[in-house]
């Protein structure tokens, strides 16, 4: 049976699912690293569906570190933490329509801080209704528990 198997091709289908989960997490970092940028430097236009965003991204992220403990390895290199920065504040200009120049260019936070259920930039009320809304007792009390 193992003389059999080919492993070249087993090999480069490993490391075919090892980028592809790379790059979810790239990807989700962005997001959730973009909406964190718009929820400090567009603070008039917070809404619950931003906050949401944020919430969901950190959950989804949190999900894809446990199918792939290797993966928080990139968490705590500065150059991928920088490549994945400079990528959602390119998003961030897109979308706000605010000047570069607005946005650190370096991360300004944490990989920790920014995968934290409570950071959000210049934390106000909203957050707090937004952490509610998504509390279990709170999906239990709405019926969103079946």
């Amino acid at each position: 049976m193992i003389d059999k198997l080919d492993f070249d091709n087993l090999a480069e289908e490993l490391e075919a699912l090892g980028r592809s989960e790379h790059r979810e997490l790239k990807s989700r970092m962005e997001v959730l690293i973009m909406h964190l940028l718009k929820w400090k430097y567009q603070s008039e236009k917070n809404g619950t569906s931003w906050g949401k965003t944020i919430l969901e991204q950190r959950i989804r992220i949190k999900g894809v570190l446990e199918d792939s403990p290797s993966l928080k390895n990139s968490l705590v290199d500065s150059e991928w933490l920088q490549k994945v920065w400079i990528n959602a504040v390119t998003e961030a200009m897109l979308e706000t329509g605010l000047a570069k120049k607005t946005f650190p260019l370096e991360p300004e936070w944490t990989a920790e801080q920014i995968l934290h259920s409570g950071f959000f930039p210049e934390h106000d009320s909203l957050t707090a209704d937004i952490e509610n809304q998504n509390s279990p007792d709170t999906k239990k009390a709405k019926g969103h528990d079946r």
